[in-house]
């Protein structure tokens, strides 16, 4: 009962509020593309920072499978390539998704 009083106290104070929403969606938006821009930044960074740690961690067992049976080298070495692959086709998501978060923001109103 009380949550349904609260929600019709918070949909009254909006229905009132309805001339400063013009004023208030400029202020908004602008948010929304500032924090935009941080969120863009800090995930490129830690897809970036993930993708290299994968990479070195990929290429560190290759290298490590190699030393051990030098008669697997080619075959490792083919599903080293296929990993860094994969691991770089993630980073390239994240920067898709960020773009779309700087250019083509679906929340902007």
């Amino acid at each position: 009962m009380k949550k349904i009083i609260f929600l019709m106290v918070a949909l009254t104070a909006a229905a009132f509020g309805a001339e400063e929403l013009i004023v208030e969606q400029a202020v908004v938006n602008e948010t929304l593309k500032a924090y935009s821009m941080i969120a863009a930044g800090l995930g490129l960074g830690l897809a970036a920072l993930g993708g290299a740690i994968g990479m070195g961690h990929t290429a560190a067992a290759t290298i490590a499978g190699t030393a051990r049976n030098p008669g697997l080298g080619a075959k490792l070495m083919t599903t080293m390539f296929i990993a860094l692959a994969m691991i770089e086709a993630q980073v390239i998501y994240a920067l898709v998704i960020a773009l779309i978060a700087l250019y083509a923001n679906p929340y902007l109103g």
